[in-house]
């Protein structure tokens, strides 16, 4: 039996080492600029972010010499797994143990939201990329979040309307059965109706899954025109292959990418992907300052195409350290004050405003894939049919949820 002198000891000891364990955090943290980035490694989002948004990070801490108020800046990553449990723990233990001062990325928005909750009760800054629910910067928005790359706002107004304008007027959706799906589905779903379509009916698929046989029967069934997939990552890579194999485009209907990624088409190739109509926020082939940054991409990650989530790390986290210098400090409220004061300019947003909800107000495009005989150089994959900008774009301030918007 431990007697009461020996509890107390351990008490002592335990607190000590606490104690000592969150001063090394705070010594760390007065040293360094510590960026994690947060995401899928090894799962569905890989590609499309995983080691590219470690290195796009890289990038931006390169751009201020990798140091800024005599603080070296620190990327550190992990995998969460596309599981909330784990990403939320991890959050958890960076900032409370390992002293970082902002969290990137985020990979699947179930996830997201987890990291979003850590960080509004720590305090620390989230930069969002990979998350596409615009429940981001609806009913969820907090003062230290900020929305960087796409949401399904954006893709749906985008996608769906041109598709259904151009007569794609009854669908049937294929979603990922979580939250970034089904909040892609419901903004969908509103704007095919505001365009004189109607969706018949919808299957959920879960994360991950290798047979959408029954999925794709269902949409078959259905004799809708246009079967949405609104899903992302390597599930919307078989999603194509195998809806290819049941010869849905042969048969009369046609497949509508709510959120294809660069990245899904090079694993595709034009020939499984040609003409399809995707939403993006980013095409590394835009301009010759998307070039040239690419180029740098290329060189950290072997010659691999970046993303629109990549692309999105890059500029959150540059953006993040832009208000670090001109604030003169790293405490979150006044770097999220400067974050929502400064324009975003970087390699390809120039003067983007971040408005009270916290959603950056990028340019989006609305691309076509190539035929693969009109391929001219390697990556030469989407010709550029609209591009608008993000106030028109993204979710209208008076429809917003969030509670830091005035009314």
């Amino acid at each position: 039996m431990t007697d009461t002198r020996t509890m107390r000891q351990w008490a002592a000891t335990a607190a000590l080492v606490a104690a000592c364990g969150w001063a090394s955090a705070a010594s760390a943290a007065g040293d360094t600029i510590k960026i994690g980035v947060l995401n899928d490694q090894s799962g569905v989002f890989a590609d499309n972010g995983g080691r590219g948004s470690v290195a796009a990070a890289k990038l931006a801490a390169e751009d201020f010499g990798n140091e800024i108020l005599g603080k070296k800046i620190e990327i550190i990553s992990a995998d969460h797994q596309n599981k909330p449990d784990i990403a939320a723990a991890t959050a958890r233990k960076w900032i409370e143990n390992e002293g970082v001062d902002v969290i990137a990325d985020g990979a699947a928005s179930s996830a997201g939201f987890a990291i979003l909750e850590v960080a509004r009760q720590r305090n620390k800054i989230f930069i969002v990329s990979g998350p596409g629910s615009s429940d981001f910067t609806g009913k969820a928005c907090s003062p230290v979040s900020f929305h960087f790359t796409y949401d399904t706002y954006a893709l749906s107004k985008m996608t769906s309307e041109a598709v259904t304008r151009a007569g794609g007027n009854s669908w049937y959706f294929i979603t990922a059965d979580y939250a970034f799906g089904h909040a892609l589905q419901r903004d969908a779903t509103r704007f095919i109706d505001a365009a004189g379509g109607k969706v018949l009916g919808s299957a959920a698929h879960p994360l991950g899954t290798a047979d959408f046989a029954s999925f794709l029967l269902q949409a078959q069934s259905s004799k809708a025109k246009v079967v949405g997939l609104a899903t992302s990552g390597a599930d919307v890579q078989t999603a194509i292959k195998q809806a290819s194999e049941f010869g849905i485009v042969e048969s009369g209907q046609s497949l509508a990418g709510l959120l294809v990624f660069i990245t899904d088409v090079n694993a595709l190739g034009l020939k499984a992907t040609q003409g399809l109509q995707i939403a993006s926020s980013f095409y590394w082939d835009l301009d010759d300052e998307t070039r040239a940054w690419s180029k740098r991409y290329f060189a950290k990650m072997d010659g691999r195409v970046p993303s629109m989530v990549q692309a999105g790390v890059y500029s959150g986290v540059h953006h993040y350290l832009a208000a670090v210098k001109a604030a003169g400090t790293t405490d979150t409220a006044a770097v999220a004050a400067k974050m929502h004061e400064m324009k975003v300019n970087d390699m390809y947003n120039k003067d983007v405003d971040i408005r009270a909800d916290g959603r950056v107000l990028h340019r989006m495009y609305l691309v076509q894939v190539k035929k693969p005989q009109e391929l001219q150089y390697k990556y030469d994959y989407y010709k550029i049919l609209t591009s608008v900008p993000g106030e028109q774009a993204f979710r209208p301030l008076s429809e917003s949820e969030c509670p830091l918007v005035k009314r």
